[in-house]
């Protein structure tokens, strides 16, 4: 964007299409259950465009789980994209949802966004399941990472859930 003048919108489009993805995308029940029984306010946070988003949600059979769909779309601040890891969009959607950052918890396999997203206060839950989680730093959790947890039902023996 700065040094080519590509422009965001039509980057996310072209590179989100993906024809035939509802027919690659597939879920577990056992995980839908689990999302299901968490408690509070559950909000999808992706850096991806919001049709996109909502494209998964729909082939998965899900999007009723959700509360909200938090897209790049709307990370623009001053003029500005600022996606995760960007602390400043954290703090400023927390600020929007009107909830204290230590009463939310970020579920995500990018350690990068965890640190940020915990630079601010944000409790966060390293999901290790997918590749390129696995095994980073000889299995240990970083400080800035509050839980590890491999499957979705662990989720609900976390304390505070």
């Amino acid at each position: 964007m700065r040094h080519h003048g590509v422009k965001a919108a039509h980057f996310l489009h072209d590179t989100h299409r993906l024809p035939g993805l509802e027919a690659r995308v597939s879920g577990h029940r056992h995980d839908f259950a689990a999302i299901e029984r968490l408690p509070g306010r559950k909000l999808i946070l992706t850096n991806a465009p919001r049709a996109y988003a909502l494209r998964v949600l729909g082939a998965l059979g899900i999007e009723q789980l959700f509360d909200a769909v938090i897209s790049i779309e709307d990370m623009w601040m001053f003029g500005q994209l600022r996606p995760k890891p960007d602390a400043r969009m954290f703090r400023a959607l927390c600020a929007r949802l009107r909830v204290h950052p230590s009463h939310c918890v970020l579920v995500e396999d990018t350690l990068e966004h965890q640190k940020a997203a915990r630079s601010v206060g944000l409790r966060t839950v390293w999901m290790r399941r997918y590749a390129g989680a696995r095994r980073r730093g000889g299995g240990l959790c970083p400080g800035y990472v509050d839980a590890s947890v491999r499957a979705l039902r662990a989720l609900l023996r976390l304390p505070g859930t």
